[in-house]
Formats: C-alpha cells, sequence, structure tokens
C-alpha cells in the first residue's frame, strides 16, 4: 500500500474493478490517469483527485483541469496524444472508440480499465461510485453524490401543469434533425426537472427523423437543444423553419432552451447541477 502525496492518489492490489474485456483486474498505479470516458475527468477532480488527471476527453472541462490536454480527436482515441501524457491509467467506457487505438495503447503498457456507460440519470451513481472505488477513494464518492444530489432539487412550480419538452438533437451542416425519444438520455433529465418529455410519452424511439406530423401530435411547450446544435440551424430562427416546428406551441412563444453539447448527455458530476437549472428554466 502506497499513497502517493503529490497526486493525492492511494493505490494498492485491493483496488480490484473490472477492464474493458470484464476481467477483475487490480489497479496498480493511478497516479497519472488519461480518462476518455466521456465526462468523466470532470468526476476524478470532484474526488479530489484533479492533480492525478494527465488527459481528458472534449467533453470533460471544470475549472480544476482546465489545463489538462485533450487527447481525444473529437471523440475518438488519439493514440499519440494519449501516449504523450505518459499515463499509467487510461479509463474507458464501452463507447470509447476507436477499439484499435484503446488496444495500442494498451500494447504499449498503460493499464486500461472500463467503467460503465451513464446514459441516464440513474446511471450516474453507479458510474461514480464504481470509479471511486477502482482508484481507491470509495468513501468520496458518498460525498460527492451527497452534495450531487442538493444541487438536484427542482423548483416547486405549485399545482400547474407539468411542461411538456421536446428535445431536439440538431446537426444542420449534415442535415441531421431527430426527435428524442424513450432513451435519448434526456428523457431522464426533462422527467427529473418536473417535465414531460412528449417524446418518450409518445412512444417513440430514443431518436426519430423530425417530420411535420411527429411535431404536430406531440405539441411541446417547450423545446430542449444542443447549443451547437442550435448554431448548425441558424439560431431560433432556423429552428423554427423545420419543418413542423414553427407550428409548435413552443415555437410561437419562443420557448427553447438550449444546454451546452458537452453538458447536457455527458451524465457527469454536472448532471444534478443541470436538472435544478432545467427546472429553473
Amino acid at each position: 500500500y502506497w499513497r502517493d502525496w503529490s497526486s493525492d492518489v492511494c493505490s494498492s492490489d485491493l483496488f480490484a474493478h473490472k477492464d474493458r474485456k470484464g476481467r477483475t483486474v487490480a489497479v496498480a498505479n493511478p497516479s497519472r490517469i488519461v480518462s476518455v470516458a466521456s465526462g468523466v475527468a470532470e468526476t476524478i477532480a470532484a474526488l479530489g483527485l484533479a492533480r492525478a488527471v494527465a488527459g481528458r476527453d472534449i467533453a470533460s472541462d471544470s475549472p480544476a483541469i482546465h489545463a489538462v490536454p485533450v487527447v481525444t480527436d473529437a471523440h475518438a482515441v488519439s493514440v499519440e496524444k494519449v501516449l504523450a501524457a505518459r499515463p499509467t491509467l487510461m479509463v474507458v467506457d464501452d463507447q470509447t472508440t476507436p477499439v484499435a487505438a484503446v488496444d495500442a495503447i494498451e500494447r504499449a503498457g498503460v493499464q486500461v480499465i472500463s467503467l460503465p456507460h451513464a446514459w441516464s440519470l440513474p446511471a450516474v451513481a453507479p458510474r461514480v461510485r464504481a470509479l471511486a472505488a477502482a482508484l481507491g477513494v470509495p468513501e468520496r464518492a458518498t460525498e460527492l453524490l451527497a452534495r450531487m444530489q442538493r444541487e438536484a432539487a427542482p423548483v416547486d412550480a405549485g399545482a400547474g401543469e407539468r411542461p411538456r419538452v421536446a428535445f431536439l438533437y440538431l446537426r444542420g451542416t449534415a442535415a441531421v434533425y431527430l426527435l428524442g425519444g424513450r432513451g435519448s438520455g434526456a428523457d431522464s433529465l426533462i422527467s427529473a426537472a418536473g417535465g414531460i418529455d412528449v417524446g418518450a410519452a409518445a412512444g417513440l424511439k430514443p431518436f426519430t427523423p423530425i417530420t411535420p406530423e411527429a411535431m404536430a401530435s406531440i405539441r411541446p411547450d417547450v423545446l430542449l437543444v444542443m447549443t451547437k446544435g442550435l448554431q448548425s440551424v441558424g439560431g431560433l430562427s432556423g429552428l423554427r423553419a423545420l419543418p413542423g416546428v414553427k407550428q409548435t406551441p413552443a415555437a410561437v412563444r419562443g420557448r427553447v432552451i438550449a444546454v451546452d453539447d458537452t453538458t447536457l448527455l455527458a451524465f457527469g458530476v454536472d448532471s444534478y447541477r443541470l436538472v435544478g437549472r432545467l427546472s429553473a428554466a
């Protein structure tokens, strides 16, 4: 058992975890961690281990790790950038790509462990606990989760009806216009914030092409989008020009909530705070 006081990370062969092939392994040395699992570097920092983070994915950014280099190209792992960070440990999840890059990093002698992927609010806590246990600080997960959950308290809207919210995934430059449904990830956030995800309520798949018929049938009071997605369609005026959107109560009244791309579906330490912000909005 040893402690690296420079990074405040404990390490021991007792810190067992699953690797990406499902085998139980011991985390040997977490003194220099590269995290490429979406949003996880922020969680490592929130567990008090910011000084151990040597590389992060593009979706992870908080003041404590802002100076840490990004080791992904878009959302794809860069072998060169990861190895340049001289990691002793890399954290991935089942959405990390490309697999060939992760294999190459592992062959270079870097230990790789895999976390459960989080695509809903209830999945955040198990992921935080698994990460804290792997890094040898399980007690900090309890403290962190308690703090996060306090930030999620919905705003009391009185006895009024719950707002009907549609999550739109937009990538105008690629002509991708999708309506979120059950399992989109946004549905759990909308529900926790006190709204009704109209796509999920209609039984739609996680992502369904936006059509005038679909928008007319769900009639959302509020549209939830990501900031870059809104920009990609030309802002509010471009959003209103999409088929069927202009006629919705949300578009008529200008009720659009835009959330940063790196925050909305990251399901990390900011997800609970986001619930409170969505509720207020």
